[in-house]
């Protein structure tokens, strides 16, 4: 069954750095693109980051460019977001999660890890 495993987050001051990452299994890695998706506390969910299959096109919501960047390495089935110069507005849920069509919706997501960014 498709299984997504994340990993990485925690509490952190503000400008410092998280790595997250996600383990995928259960399907053919290669064959999807990957989202990061993430949701602050009392509010929906926003998406931050897309990577498509061979990881040669990435894109990024407006709110994290520059700062974040996507990767994935398709022989150890992962993806990573490395999230720079953080700020409070950035503490959320983070989920990865495979993209199964055009417009690049969601449809299997991991359980979530917790980033916080506070003094």
């Amino acid at each position: 069954q498709v299984q997504l495993v994340d990993a990485g987050g925690g509490l952190v001051q503000p400008g410092a750095s998280l790595r997250l990452s996600c383990a995928a299994s259960g399907f053919t890695f290669t064959s999807y693109a990957m989202n990061w998706v993430r949701q602050a506390p009392g509010k929906g969910p926003e998406w931050v980051s897309g990577i498509i299959q061979n990881g040669d096109w990435t894109r990024y919501a407006d709110s994290v460019k520059g700062r974040f960047t996507i990767s994935r390495d398709n022989a150890k089935n992962m993806v990573y977001l490395q999230m720079n110069s953080l700020t409070p507005e950035d503490t959320a849920l983070y989920f990865c999660a495979r993209v199964y069509g055009r417009g690049w919706p969601s449809d299997y997501w991991g359980q979530g890890t917790m980033g916080t960014v506070s003094s």
